[in-house]
């Protein structure tokens, strides 16, 4: 990051929107300031377009109106002065008003004190001044301000030391954290996702209050959570973020699936690997690859079923058969409670986590072609994402072994690849279909129709026979012959 004076930021924001907030606000008496995160990235050297700005009356006959008022009354009037190609929309409920313009959204909102009831976090809002405003921020590196009216333009606002926790990398709050967390306890996720994002550290005071507050949380609406949570997923390094939401105690209440993945049990001198820092070191490899928020979760979650399916074995050790499939049906059990969406981005990750083992024991066996037919027409267009997945899910610290699954796991690319090209099994249709069956054998929908339809798949994926009409037909009816003989 780099410090600026003054006079250097008043130059960094001569832009004409600036300079057009700053003559409307004069020439109506107020004081505005641009606040929050806007400043914080102007100072990371990070573009932002979404700009806050705080209105406060200057002690001039509009004082009266309240600052609310006064911020839509700012926004109105550099709505008519745009003209053409800008939007304005007022949001009575919150007090603020939205201006898109010129590739930018700007809110402007009054400057105002808060107050909380200790069952909310809806705060009882009263005017404020520029200072009460700065106080009632989440952090100090969100408390900055620069003021825009023309005498102070540039001039930086930071009673709080933000641009020295900045520059020194520092999460913290503005005033007492167990008051900042208490009446707002969405700011404990924040907390951790600035830090996650940022790459910045918590400072000690502030991240012991997460862990007084954290019972806190459970007032705060899933969706809201889970906005939070998605951002830290979406991190260039989301590990970070999980690690301090465990740490603090906010994991087990907001994830306690993911929470039962961490710890190492022994029996007789032999443990098995830590399932939550495992999961963690899968999705930021699926991260540095550039996944997608979907197969980032499928990350997540693809070793959900550990801790159920755990068994020790005398002779094998610890085992966890089936994790897959009971992690796949836990998927839509997890997405509805934390408010995530139950459509096809649920139904895709829960595909990637029943499949994930699958990659893994063609690679570890002999790569046949029935094992990579199988794995493609059960995959479908979500092959590539699956393979990605699998590919960051070998973690092993044993080199030997991590250069053998990396090699096999070639080889099961290039058949994927061949047989896709010859038998075009991707989202392949049968040549057959249920009710073309119903009427070569006078059947009624039933099982005896199933039970045709799966060898009829089975035999075609086993490449027993061609994915042809003439073929399927023969096949079902030799296949009728010999289990009514």
């Amino acid at each position: 990051m780099k410090l600026y004076s003054d006079s250097e930021l008043a130059r960094i924001i001569d832009h004409p929107l600036f300079r057009l907030v700053s003559e409307t606000a004069d020439s109506m008496g107020l004081e505005c300031y641009v606040i929050g995160g806007f400043v914080r990235d102007l100072f990371l050297g990070r573009k932002s377009k979404d700009i806050d700005i705080v209105v406060t009356s200057a002690g001039t006959d509009h004082a009266t109106a309240g600052n609310t008022r006064n911020s839509i009354r700012l926004a109105q009037a550099l709505q008519q002065k745009l003209g053409r190609h800008t939007s304005l929309s007022v949001f009575k409920n919150f007090g603020t008003a939205q201006l898109k313009a010129r590739g930018s959204e700007i809110e402007f909102v009054g400057a105002r004190r808060e107050s909380y009831s200790h069952d909310s976090r809806k705060p009882v809002v009263e005017d404020g001044t520029i200072e009460d405003d700065q106080n009632r921020r989440d952090f100090t590196i969100n408390a900055m301000a620069i003021c825009l009216n023309k005498e102070r333009f540039g001039q930086l606002i930071d009673p709080f030391g933000g641009i020295y926790d900045l520059e020194d990398g520092i999460i913290r709050t503005p005033l007492d954290p167990d008051i900042t967390f208490s009446d707002d306890p969405l700011r404990m996720m924040r907390c951790i996702r600035f830090a996650t994002q940022l790459s910045f550290q918590i400072e000690d005071e502030t991240f012991k209050a997460l862990s007084r507050n954290k019972e806190r949380i459970k007032i705060i609406s899933g969706e809201r959570t889970i906005e939070e949570l998605n951002k830290i997923i979406m991190s260039a390094m989301p590990s970070r973020g999980f690690i301090d939401l465990e740490r603090c105690g906010l994991l087990e209440i907001i994830f306690p699936e993911l929470y039962a993945l961490e710890g190492v049990e022994i029996r007789n001198g032999r443990g098995h690997k830590d399932n939550f820092y495992h999961t963690l070191e899968v999705l930021d490899n699926v991260a540095k690859a550039g996944g997608d928020l979907w197969l980032r979760w499928a990350a997540l979650l693809h070793d959900i079923g550990k801790p159920r399916s755990k068994r020790w074995d005398p002779l094998m050790g610890w085992t966890f058969h089936n994790h897959n499939n009971i992690g796949e049906k836990m998927v839509p059990q997890i997405f509805r409670r934390m408010k995530l969406p139950m459509n096809e981005k649920m139904k895709y990750v829960e595909k990637l986590v029943g499949l994930h083992m699958r990659p893994i024991a063609i690679a570890d066996d002999e790569v046949t072609d029935s094992a990579v037919r199988r794995l493609l027409f059960e995959a479908g267009d979500d092959i590539d994402d699956l393979m990605l997945l699998c590919n960051a899910d070998i973690t092993s610290k044993n080199e030997t072994r991590r250069q053998m699954f990396h090699q096999n796991f070639e080889l099961v690319k290039e058949k994927l690849v061949a047989i896709e090209e010859k038998d075009r099994i991707r989202n392949m249709k049968f040549a057959v279909d249920g009710d073309e069956i119903m009427q070569m054998f006078g059947l009624t929908p039933s099982r005896e129709v199933g039970v045709l339809k799966n060898a009829m798949k089975e035999a075609i994926l086993d490449g027993l026979i061609p994915n042809e009409h003439d073929a399927c037909v023969e096949f079902l009816c030799s296949y009728i012959s010999s289990h009514t003989s």
